[in-house]
């Protein structure tokens, strides 16, 4: 297990790279030595209120020698330098993967679960997750409906996406035509508008505040149109609460 060997002397001491790190470390290891990246307790951060209080540092080679972790746990964070020492000199780094589906969720809970020396807590996480997506999951009754994810910044979200699974999980088809995710413009949601939208990030008033998603134009199309708005801190990271956006989606909707 890790941190078997110090867990003796002192508690495990965790250092996450990022946000989607922060989530991860807050929920599986709360007990342990945490050290969280400067973004824990900004507004899109899904444990905002668990990150209060905690150490905070940059994700360097400078605070990773000081704090001098037993696991580092990362999404995107972590500039090469600083993996390279810290696998040299023998400490665990955990990397989530961009996972585009819940199967993908359930492996990175698995993998840093494992990686924190706590695999019965990431079982019970994933459970949690897969109730959640049971609660979320549309009734034999309901009909069939499309809607196109939208964000402030004017991306939707087509196959191949984490999104487009959360819609699936409420009982959406995906209005977008394409793979991965693409600009929508001004243009095309005039002239063919979708039956619904699924709003993103638009709670993030200071984020794209000029964005083609805001635009006057739009906003008039989605009038009637918004079957949900979605919070940034549900989709900002592959996790498990991305079964808590598609149970949102379906309560709104």
């Amino acid at each position: 297990m890790v941190g078997a060997g110090v867990a003796e002397a002192r508690p495990l001491r965790v250092m996450a790279l990022d946000q989607c790190a922060d989530q991860y470390v807050l929920a599986l290891r709360p007990d342990a030595e945490l050290a969280l990246s400067p973004r824990a307790d900004d507004p899109d951060a899904w444990l905002r209120e668990a990150a209060a209080g905690r150490r905070r540092v940059r994700p360097t080679l400078e605070a990773a020698i000081a704090f001098r972790p037993d696991v580092v746990v990362r999404y995107w964070g972590g500039e090469p330098r600083l993996l390279a020492r810290l696998e040299a000199t023998g400490v665990r780094v955990v990397t989530i993967a961009d996972a585009t589906d819940f199967n993908g969720v359930r492996a990175d809970i698995r993998a840093v679960a494992q990686g924190l020396g706590v695999p019965a807590r990431g079982q019970a996480l994933a459970a949690r997750m897969d109730a959640t997506l049971r609660d979320a999951a549309p009734g034999p009754e309901t009909p069939e409906r499309s809607a196109l994810y939208l964000t402030a910044g004017g991306f939707t979200a087509g196959k191949g996406t984490l999104v487009d699974a959360i819609l699936k999980a409420a009982g959406f088809s995906n209005a977008a035509r394409g793979p991965f995710f693409a600009p929508v413009s001004v243009e095309r949601i005039a002239l063919f508008p979708p039956a619904r939208f699924v709003l993103g990030f638009f709670d993030q008033t200071r984020s794209d505040w000029r964005g083609p998603g805001r635009h006057p134009v739009v906003r008039r199309v989605a009038k009637g149109r918004v079957a949900a708005r979605l919070p940034a801190e549900a989709l900002t990271c592959p996790a498990w609460f991305a079964a808590d956006a598609a149970a949102m989606l379906k309560a709104a909707a």
